[in-house]
């Protein structure tokens, strides 16, 4: 049994994700939350394995940053889904920095992608729970799929939006072999085209760069795809 808030001042787009919740598992309780104070309380009191809210409640334009600190602040590792009509372009950084799973703008998505990555969070949630706590000793990068915030280098946070991450770790599992671009295609949910993977692939030799500028691992294969090279 999965227990999800959804936090969202507006009851007929909160009634919409809670159905779509439901009709995606039957196994899923889900707590309703209006205002910053209900939902504050909440995330204080109740284990979920997964809040899904909006940045903007009522007046308050950045209510559900400080619900994310408030739910960073358990250490519980409880995701985050956030679903807002706040431009993407501007606050999906905000909400990677603060260990969001993924960002939502409302209007431009449907209701699969939602439940796409409903599902997804929550079989992570599923088997980091029958996983062993510690990382493989030796591994260079340590991956945690349930949380964006936890892909580690050499023991530093690497962060990563959610398609960039799914391209890392199938990138990672099959390290010294070539990802073809067709296998990279079936990890993103749109944008299935060559120029689309490379961007993503940027984005994470970027993200690895900011913190090592040597980072050399992600190897372009001319009209094959990427391999993640280790050092010889």
């Amino acid at each position: 049994m999965f227990r999800v808030a959804v936090i969202e001042d507006d009851a007929p787009t909160s009634n919409q994700l809670v159905s779509w919740i439901l009709s995606a598992r039957k196994d899923i309780v889900v707590d309703q939350w209006f205002t910053r104070d209900d939902a504050e309380a909440a995330v204080q009191r109740e284990h979920y394995d997964l809040v899904v809210l909006d940045i903007e409640l009522g007046r308050e334009r950045h209510a559900g940053v400080a619900i994310i600190n408030a739910i960073n602040k358990r250490q519980q590792g409880t995701p985050v889904l956030v679903v807002s009509a706040m431009p993407a372009a501007i606050y999906r950084s905000i909400m990677k920095a603060l260990d969001a799973w993924d960002y939502l703008q409302k209007t431009t998505f449907e209701e699969a992608d939602f439940i796409d990555t409903l599902l997804e969070i929550l079989r992570a949630t599923r088997d980091r729970e029958r996983a062993p706590s510690a990382a493989p000793a030796g591994d260079e990068l340590s991956i945690d799929p349930l949380r964006q915030s936890t892909p580690l280098w050499h023991g530093q946070r690497v962060n990563l939006p959610l398609t960039a991450q799914r391209i890392l770790a199938a990138l990672y599992a099959r390290r010294g072999e070539v990802v073809s671009y067709d296998e990279l295609f079936q990890v993103v949910k749109s944008g299935r085209n060559r120029d689309n993977i490379r961007k993503h692939i940027s984005t994470i030799r970027d993200a690895f760069r900011e913190f090592d500028e040597a980072f050399d691992r992600i190897e372009n294969i001319p009209m094959r795809g990427f391999r993640w090279t280790d050092p010889r």
